[in-house]
């Protein structure tokens, strides 16, 4: 019998919907074996690592949360080197990798058709740190994530819809701007040898949206390109421009098969991917690249 394994964070707020509207229905396929994985209170590379061990060929893998349960699905998917499917069910404040493919139901999952999906890789000073199906960005608003996993601002965010979302998360981002606007958000380096200097922000984009807000591209059907953009935000009405145009019309990238950074003395580089925030010390070198293999998703019919 093929296996069904879902993910999900026990602790989330919405986990009574999740086991109404995917554990339950999950029980009642026929033909499935279904095995449950619960996030655990550690971190993305932990879950990763212990997910990618309990998965065998031909499981469909579905996650159903945020950014974060999805990323923890995807890393261990890629992890395993099993031939595996992977479905994300959208359950958090930003969907991002399921707007990707679509699904949005157990039965989406089941009638839904098979396709490839490239996600990007980040390296730090030669080794493997993540992979990501729709961003990663460097400086400013890497850090600025981490007003939205305060637990007061994600509840506000799951109270409000539409409009009233994006009014509510550039509120919230002005006051953080604010009290941190005279910071060095990313130090200067060279980009594939050609020095950079005075920006804020490196975003490497590859999904349709960055944040659930920003419109990014389609370069996750592609094999080896996906845009990028260095830009200087030290101003607020600077930010306030750029959020605005990449929300209303698209965010601007550049194609790129493949980005080389190269920083100098003992610096700190705040990094993000899919919304997980980390600020590393005595950063070297960071790669950004597609995947050598895509990964095998189950998108709606």
């Amino acid at each position: 019998m093929k296996r069904v394994i879902l993910v999900y964070n026990p602790r989330s707020s919405k986990q009574a919907l999740i086991k109404q509207e995917v554990l339950d229905e999950v029980r009642k396929l026929r033909g499935y074996t279904v095995g449950k994985y619960e996030v655990r209170p550690t971190n993305v590379d932990d879950n990763a690592n212990v997910l990618a061990k309990l998965l065998q060929n031909d499981d469909i893998v579905i996650t159903a949360g945020g950014d974060g349960t999805a990323t923890i699905g995807l890393n261990g998917v890629i992890l395993s080197k099993k031939s595996v499917r992977l479905a994300a069910l959208p359950y958090g404040n930003f969907n991002d990798l399921a707007g990707i493919l679509g699904v949005k139901s157990v039965k989406d999952v089941i009638n839904g058709k098979e396709g490839e999906l490239w996600p990007l890789e980040a390296k730090i000073d030669g080794k493997h740190w993540r992979y990501a199906g729709c961003y990663v960005t460097m400086g400013l608003f890497a850090e600025s994530t981490k007003v939205f996993d305060e637990p007061e601002v994600r509840e506000r965010l799951r109270e409000k819809k539409g409009v009233m979302r994006l009014v509510y998360s550039v509120w919230v981002l002005k006051d953080w701007y604010f009290k941190n606007r005279k910071r060095e958000f990313l130090p200067n380096f060279k980009l594939n040898g050609r020095k950079i200097k005075g920006m804020t922000d490196y975003l490497a984009v590859n999904g349709k949206t960055v944040a659930r807000m920003m419109r990014g591209g389609r370069y996750y059907r592609k094999v080896k390109r996906f845009g990028v953009r260095c830009e200087n935000l030290a101003g607020f009405w600077r930010l306030v421009w750029f959020m605005m145009r990449s929300i209303l019309v698209r965010m601007p990238t550049e194609a790129s098969g493949g980005d080389v950074l190269e920083f100098t003395g003992e610096n700190e580089v705040e990094i993000q991917a899919e919304g997980e925030y980390h600020r590393l010390k005595n950063v070297k070198k960071i790669e950004i690249r597609k995947c050598e293999r895509p990964v095998r998703v189950i998108l709606k019919a």
